[in-house]
Parts: structure tokens; sequence; C-alpha cells
């Protein structure tokens, strides 16, 4: 009976390896499992006064995946987003992220009409709690929902919050940068995007 076992046990040991590869290889796409328009999350972004998605009509670098509207609404082509553009990425979850949520609903709110601010609440299981948050931080600039990820292999996103530049030509780059205060923010456009915000546009 021992020869047996000890035979039967080696074979066993590789079976149950063998399963858990394969789960760890194909886990359950969670945006399948993560409803980001549904007749409560309606109500809740039209009394946060979010914006409506954009018709995007441009071309750019960004990844050509088509995220859903958080709270309802058109989907987003990101390869549609025309620069410039700054694309935050953040989530309910990012304590950091209720600090800067504000500055972007700022420069949406002051240079809109010449830098396009576009939000991804990035791998967010808790939609209501995302719209919550934006409500509690009085940001209405236009969202889309990534909860699961689909940016991480394209950008390598290791954490947040982040931000996507997009460039008037297209080009399109990632980082983490450290925004405190909406000076800091003025200082990135003009940097990644060489827009000056800080001055009026001509009219």
């Amino acid at each position: 009976m021992r020869r047996v076992l000890a035979a039967v046990l080696p074979v066993l040991a590789v079976l149950a390896l063998s399963a858990c590869d394969r789960a760890s290889i194909t886990p359950p796409p969670v945006e399948t499992r993560v409803e980001v328009d549904t007749p409560a999350l309606r109500t809740l972004k039209a009394q946060a006064r979010i914006a409506p998605c954009p018709r995007a009509t441009g071309s750019s670098d960004l990844p050509g995946e088509q995220l859903a509207c958080l709270g309802g609404g058109r989907a987003v082509d990101l390869s549609s987003v025309a620069g410039p553009a700054v694309v935050p990425l953040w989530a309910s979850w990012c304590v950091r992220c209720r600090k800067e949520l504000p500055i972007y609903q700022r420069l949406f709110a002051e240079a809109g009409d010449r830098v396009a601010v576009l939000g991804v609440d990035y791998q967010d299981t808790q939609p209501d709690a995302a719209i919550g948050l934006l409500r509690k931080a009085r940001a209405r600039f236009p969202q889309v929902a990534d909860p699961g990820g689909v940016l991480a292999d394209t950008y390598r996103v290791r954490g947040l919050p982040g931000v996507v530049w997009v460039r008037e030509d297209g080009s399109a780059t990632f980082d983490n940068s450290r925004i405190d205060t909406y000076a800091d923010l003025v200082r990135l456009v003009s940097d990644r995007l060489g827009v000056d915000i800080a001055t009026p546009a001509a009219g």
C-alpha cells in the first residue's frame, strides 16, 4: 500500500500544480463582473453632475480599447481621443487621488477648451463608490471605467494616481507625476504637452 501511495502522490501533485498554473494564467476577466452602467449608477452620476463622455473623433497612440462611460453614456475608443489631452487614472480606493481630482476639475473648468480632460476609473470594482468620490470632490469632468485594467499592459501601471499625457500630434506617455497644486498641473501641462494654459487663449 505504501508503494502504491508513493507512486500515486507525485502524479497527483503534478496534476494539482498544472491546475494552479492554468488558473493563474487565465483568471476570469474582472470587467465581465463589474457593471458600470445601471439605473442606480445613472442616478448617482446625474446627482454628481458628471459631464457626458465625449464623442472622440481624433487619433492618438492611446490603445484601441473601447471603455464604457462610468455611470452610463457612450463608450469611448481611447485611440480616438485627440490631443492635447490629460487622462488621469484614479480609483475610489486610491487615497492620494482624492486630493488630485479637484485639481483636474479646475483644469477642465478653466482650460477644457484648450486641453481635453478624460478620467479613467482604473481597476475599481466599486463604481458607486467611485461616483460618490467624484461627487464629494466636485469633479465633474468626463469619466470612463477600466475595471479590468486593460491599460496595464500598455503603460505598465504599477500604482495610482497616474496620468497619460496626449500631445497634439497624438503621441502619448504615462507617468506617476506628483500633483499637489494647480500650479503643479499647469507646469506639467506646459512641459508634457507644450500648452501654456497660464496664458489666456487668444480670442
